[in-house]
């Protein structure tokens, strides 16, 4: 029986939390970052948690 290849690029992107959450952390904090207000820039500095159907698809993408 074949077996599921971990899909790279997503691997590096996502982390599972010891409880099963999906870890992301947030786009648009590498550049232009003078033309973004100080409240954005702090809000993209924190991390976030997939939910639902998409944590459903990144877990079967990263799990091995």
């Amino acid at each position: 029986m074949g077996k599921i290849k971990t899909h790279k690029a997503s691997a590096k992107r996502f982390s599972l939390t010891g409880t099963g959450k999906v870890k992301i952390n947030h786009c648009h904090h590498r550049h232009n970052l003078g033309l973004k207000t100080a409240k954005r820039k702090r809000h993209l500095r924190s991390g976030a948690y997939l939910d639902g159907a998409m944590a459903a698809n990144v877990k079967t993408m990263i799990l091995k």
